[in-house]
């Protein structure tokens, strides 16, 4: 029998490495997808998922690099169908410094240009880069492409991309990028695919997890997000502060004598929901929890997601549409009751039973303003720009070329 002709998607973290597997056609389902978590950690462990073999693989053993992780989920997969042949491996890539606009194919000399962006995203580039050099070390023959997270932000209009430091520091380099680009892009195409006028609408997108940021979209271009130039800017999340008075941070430093790394540790890794609770950076925990500092958190968190979503109207003059998506937002009802709540007068109304049962659209019926919640794939969104970068992996598509 022909052996499957796969795409493996990696979406590699400071600690994690979360995979899938497709098929080659544009409509091929997920075969297998899991995740690496705590890769150089104490407790690591590999979970793998899928439809093709066995239903659950879970391994708790030491990975002490993301090398080692990507063997693992080669092995992995390889066991679960023999007859998987991958073909081509896309990577979720952070940042592509101010000339990325678009995916590409993995070259020696981009893999020199990404070196060289690492202190534009630290934690995600540098595992970003880890993650492509595993499959090289591993399976050279695989081609594979960069499908970057600022993308879907590169045409901000000018305005949006300035930082407001001294015109010496406007530099191409130096400016607001945004991130979580592959799942505004994937909620936007779903979006489409539905039936929605996207080029006509003003949408508002609240991606919202461990990291999160919000998304303005009008005349088909994102217009505006919270994210800027860091991952670090914007809305709070689960171990991330989010937008900083600059004066606290000068204060930080110089009455705590706090030096920049221990700094930058803890607004990235100690701060959020994780920090203000003192409890976990997981919303599903907090929401369970007694204690009023998980209570103060929450309402922290969405007081900030409220004032930034109201905000983020002025840039589109309005809003028709306000998606929620993202492990948080497409999963928590009251996240979004409270993000919501008092925004009557932008003509958002929840319908209480529809947002507590699962459904898409959440407003109710006489709303001026369409409120949803859908679950983002980027994963998907990643197999389908590998699929534009390698067109004839399969044999259908080798008969159209």
């Amino acid at each position: 029998m022909t052996p499957i002709q796969a795409l493996l998607t990696l979406n590699a973290g400071s600690s994690s490495l979360k995979f899938a597997v497709f098929g080659t056609d544009d409509q091929a389902a997920r075969l297998a997808f899991g995740a690496v978590e705590r890769i150089g950690l104490d407790g690591s462990v590999l979970r793998v998922f899928g439809d093709v073999g066995q239903g659950l693989v879970s391994h708790s053993v030491p990975i002490p690099t993301h090398q080692r992780a990507l063997e693992l989920v080669l092995e992995q997969i390889d066991a679960m169908a023999a007859d998987f042949e991958l073909v081509a491996v896309g990577h979720r890539v952070a940042q592509g410094g101010p000339d990325c606009d678009c995916s590409e194919r993995i070259t020696p000399a981009l893999m020199a240009q990404l070196r060289g962006l690492v202190h534009l995203a630290p934690l995600h580039l540098a595992a970003n880069i880890a993650g492509i050099e595993a499959v090289e070390a591993a399976r050279p023959e695989l081609a594979q492409i960069a499908c970057y997270d600022t993308a879907f932000h590169h045409g901000l209009p000018p305005v949006a991309q300035m930082t407001g430091l001294p015109r010496r520091f406007s530099t191409p380099e130096i400016r607001r990028y945004g991130y979580h680009g592959l799942s505004y892009e994937y909620i936007f195409s779903s979006l489409r695919a539905d039936g929605v006028d996207v080029e006509a609408e003003r949408i508002v997108i609240l991606h919202l997890g461990n990291g999160a940021s919000i998304c303005a979209i009008a005349g088909g271009q994102s217009v505006e997000t919270t994210m800027g130039f860091s991952t670090a800017s914007g809305l709070p999340m689960g171990t991330r502060s989010g937008d900083l008075d600059p004066g606290l941070i000068d204060y930080l430093q110089v009455q705590g004598r706090i030096d920049a790394k221990e700094l930058a540790g803890f607004l990235y890794k100690g701060s959020g929901l994780k920090g203000m609770s003192g409890i976990s950076r997981n919303m599903a925990d907090l929401l369970a929890s007694q204690d009023p500092a998980a209570a103060e958190a929450i309402a922290y968190y969405c007081y900030h997601a409220r004032r930034h979503l109201v905000g983020l109207t002025a840039s589109i003059s309005g809003v028709d549409r306000i998606v929620f998506t993202g492990g948080i937002g497409a999963n928590a009802p009251q996240v979004r009751a409270a993000i919501c709540e008092g925004l009557g007068y932008l003509g958002v109304d929840l319908d209480r039973d529809r947002n507590q049962s699962g459904s898409i659209k959440i407003s109710s019926d006489n709303a001026r303003v369409t409120v949803e919640a859908r679950v983002t794939d980027e994963e998907e969104m990643i197999a389908r720009h590998v699929r534009e970068h390698v067109p004839c992996v399969s044999p259908k598509q080798q008969e159209a070329c």
